[in-house]
């Protein structure tokens, strides 16, 4: 998957990569709390990520507290219809997508990562101590039902309740482009065993989110509807103030790199200064370019970037022009850009196709919470006396990233490893085109499966009626278990390649973008659901999915995604192969 450009652009970092084993201190430019160099030996690698992965594990645990039975808590407690529900979920979550572009916009201009998270876990953990006071107090909820008649919520209990409901969204929103970047920066970029080793962080991070999601979604859940609420949400948030004080402890052994300024700024100032030299030429020699003759970029906590070749128009922005030579002015930045700044804009205009296809793969994703529980409702859930709800399932996604991360990680790394000499097994790109291609495999499962249920059901005489097939749940087990090894390949890959090709200023929010395929995702799922039902129910017929599963086609529209996917991934290969490294000197 990787182009020969890549490869060449390995060595040619390692190359440059200092071998700073014997300097002792960091040479990244990362500093301690209290702004100072920090010392290698005394801090970071795995010395300060253990504090990171506690914290990061116990914040997935308290998210998927809240959010794994949120309909369940609207429809029983505050007494909504369940459309109404729904679409309170949706809105929050979408929320809770949306909100890390703010997040990693104020990390990157202003706060820096560190300060960033401290600031949001306070939201977070009013928001969760909002959310179990709700639960707890009798005032804060409208009153129990009696037969049929349930009696509304009150708005100021629909108040309160949304209130600590978005203060949620907003921890976690804030919290989510900035932990797994400030996990990476805890190794130091001019290191070459150092940087070798980051791969890993991303994996085992990835690994302690899905048990806080695993343990949320199976133990709280149950406790939530077997013993009470105020119990079920009083778990994740204690759970996420020990997570807190984890993050707290780890402090002394943290690197942290200082903010750039605003993104947003930079990248309209290339934008102005372009459009403004719009009529110069780009000098072949771009050596003659504008750059500062300082060691490290006029753009805080950034290393200098190299100049690439494409987007030349962009390169205007760095030619000095005669105006600027006599007056000896270089000082505004709306008419003058560094190389390092127009290249900034460059990497994120490269890496957008690969970004798009994030959001194919999210569509497939989706599924998992809506099409394959619907399936599941159609098949056999017995075991003995008991029936298995449909979207427990999902659990078999979070068991497959639990099993396939530290196989990734201790097995097949060190085999890849000896055939493509790369510390990490594959690239990221590598790794991240094997997520999209299972994910085909994935979707593929699924259409195989609801065909043989829609086999069994005209055998048995039961495409009219809506009830369950005898076909066992169980047979979704390798559609969620192909999920959980896509995951793991893509999910984290785009953790590591945004991470590793954002420009060093604007990492926070390349991560953010990568959050935002979810929410994109998710829309696009429904995008094309409505125009499948729209083409599919024409003429008085029932469509690929009505409510009665048995008369439809599930497995077309299984079939579709499987299609998409693939096209995604042969668009994929195209970018992933023309992709140009970053270049930092």
């Amino acid at each position: 998957m990787a182009s020969v450009d890549e490869e060449r652009s390995v060595l040619e970092d390692d190359a440059l990569l200092q071998d700073g084993s014997s300097e002792p201190y960091t040479g990244d430019g990362s500093v301690d709390i209290k702004g100072r160099p920090v010392l290698k030996n005394a801090t970071g690698k795995w010395k300060a990520c253990p504090f990171i992965l506690g914290a990061g594990g116990c914040e997935r645990l308290a998210f998927y507290g809240i959010s794994s039975n949120l309909v369940t808590y609207l429809t029983s407690k505050l007494h909504e219809g369940n459309a109404s529900a729904a679409r309170n979920v949706t809105t929050w979550e979408g929320t809770c997508y949306f909100i890390p572009l703010i997040g990693g916009v104020l990390a990157d201009a202003y706060w820096g990562r560190y300060w960033t998270m401290t600031v949001f876990f306070a939201f977070y953990l009013i928001g969760m101590c909002t959310l179990t006071l709700c639960a707890l107090i009798p005032a804060l909820q409208p009153a129990e039902c009696v037969d049929s008649v349930c009696p509304s919520a009150t708005a100021a209990q629909y108040t309160v309740f949304f209130i600590g409901l978005y203060l949620v969204a907003l921890g976690t929103g804030g919290i989510k482009p900035c932990i797994w970047p400030f996990g990476a920066d805890q190794y130091d970029d001019t290191d070459r065993r150092e940087k070798g080793k980051k791969g890993s962080f991303f994996n085992w991070f990835y690994f302690s989110n899905n048990i806080g999601a695993f343990i949320s979604s199976s133990l709280v859940v149950l406790v939530q509807e077997d013993i009470g609420w105020g119990l079920g949400y009083g778990i994740p948030t204690l759970v996420l103030g020990i997570g807190i004080a984890i993050f707290f402890l780890g402090t002394p052994f943290y690197r942290l790199h200082r903010p750039g300024g605003s993104p947003l700024t930079r990248i309209c100032q290339v934008f102005v200064a372009s459009f403004h030299k719009r009529n110069l030429e780009v000098p072949e020699d771009s050596s003659i370019l504008y750059e500062t003759q300082d060691m490290s970029s006029t753009i805080k906590g950034s290393r200098k970037l190299e100049h690439s070749e494409e987007l030349k128009c962009l390169d205007k922005a760095a030619v000095v022009s005669d105006a600027e030579i006599k007056r000896v002015d270089f000082s505004n930045p709306w008419r003058l850009c560094t190389v390092t700044q127009v290249e900034e804009l460059k990497i994120l205009v490269r890496m957008f196709p690969i970004w798009a296809s994030g959001i194919i793969f999210s569509a497939v994703y989706a599924q998992m919470s809506s099409l394959f529980v619907e399936q599941g409702k159609m098949m056999d859930r017995s075991v003995g006396s008991f029936s298995i709800p449909a979207a427990s399932l999902s659990s078999f996604n979070i068991i497959s990233v639990i099993i396939w991360v530290p196989i990734y990680d201790m097995v097949i790394v060190p085999i890849a490893r000896k055939f493509t000499h790369n510390e990490r097994g594959f690239s990221e790109l590598q790794r991240m085109g094997i997520g999209l291609f299972t994910s085909v495999l994935c979707m593929a499962a699924a259409a195989i499966v609801e065909i043989e249920r829609l086999q069994i059901a005209r055998e048995m005489g039961l495409v009219d009626e809506d009830v369950a097939v005898p076909l066992s749940i169980f047979w979704q087990v390798p559609q969620y278990f192909l999920l959980g090894a896509a995951e793991v390949f893509t999910f984290i890959g785009q953790h590591e390649f945004f991470y590793e090709q954002a420009p060093d200023a604007m990492r926070s929010l390349c991560s953010a973008l990568s959050l935002l395929t979810n929410s994109l995702g998710n829309y696009l799922s429904s995008l094309i659901l409505t125009i499948v039902t729209y083409f599919t129910t024409k003429g008085g017929n029932v469509g690929w999915i009505p409510d009665n599963l048995n008369e439809g086609h599930l497995d077309y529209f299984f079939w579709l995604l499987a299609g998409l996917s693939f096209l995604n991934l042969l668009v994929y290969i195209v970018f992933a192969k023309r992709y140009k490294q970053k270049k930092a000197s």
